[in-house]
């Protein structure tokens, strides 16, 4: 079900099978670990320099695949634990910026492989939120920090407790996601996106990342985050990417990046 292919700097990886909205069980898990194994291995040779996520479909990925769980012998935690988070902990360390192009259903696990992503798309008719109320579970994934991180407190547990949806184009004026567009149009604009970023300096965006998750997961404040900067900066000077780039301006012409 899991799909890669890599042409010219980009590796797309898709979730194909529309007919179960792409919800994944343990062996999807591990095919998708997978591509994202050997997208790296390419990333670190320079064959990939971006990476776009989508699902096949009118959904991009509504979850667990629960169809076959028996909730009394139900090893939440092998998959849970052992399978998705640390599947979502690699996606988040790819070592090239990443995109997800997200339309219909994005719940559940599918929304965790969103909050791995550095950057998110979504169709304005995509469906987030927590379902869980339905079926006597919790929010996974992620999910419960993603919410409480950007809706606050209040309006995390309203969505939680009454299980309703919010449309792609609400997420991102809520802060969740990047930027919503018209279902039609999201994966052809992504693409172009995408390709563009793979044409970049990658390193300096890696450097951003970097820095993006040291801020968010280690809290740090203006000035230790600035000394970062001036460290990441300095690193970079010794780049090609770096010297193409204060070339290209000072000889006032677009750069090109090797990565």
């Amino acid at each position: 079900m899991i799909e890669l292919t890599i042409t010219d700097g980009v590796a797309e990886i898709v979730l194909n099978a529309p007919q179960k909205m792409n919800s994944l069980d343990e062996a999807a898990l591990a095919e998708l670990e997978a591509a994202y194994d050997q997208a790296a291995e390419a990333a670190g040779t320079g064959e990939v320099r971006a990476l776009l996520l989508h699902g096949e479909g009118r959904g991009f990925c509504a979850g667990r695949d629960i169809s076959a769980v028996t909730p009394a012998d139900d090893d939440v935690l092998g998959y849970l634990g052992e399978k998705v988070q640390p599947l979502l902990q690699k996606m988040a360390s790819f070592p090239a910026p990443t995109f997800a192009a997200v339309q219909g259903a994005c719940l559940g696990v599918g929304l965790g492989l969103a909050i791995a992503t550095d950057v998110v798309y979504v169709a304005e008719n995509a469906k987030i939120g927590s379902p869980f109320a339905n079926l006597g579970a919790t929010l996974d994934s992620g999910g419960h920090w993603l919410f409480t991180e950007r809706l606050g407190a209040h309006r995390t547990l309203d969505m939680i407790y009454t299980a309703e949806l919010i449309s792609g184009a609400d997420a991102v004026a809520s802060g969740l996601f990047s930027r919503a567009m018209p279902a039609d149009e999201l994966l052809d604009n992504t693409r172009a996106i995408v390709a563009k970023v793979a044409n970049g300096a990658t390193h300096a965006f890696r450097a951003s990342k970097d820095l993006v998750a040291t801020i968010r997961d280690q809290r740090i404040g203006l000035w230790e985050s600035m000394a970062s900067e001036n460290q990441a900066q300095a690193d970079l000077c010794a780049t090609e990417d770096y010297a193409e780039g204060f070339k290209a301006f000072q000889e006032k012409r677009k750069p090109v990046f090797k990565g």
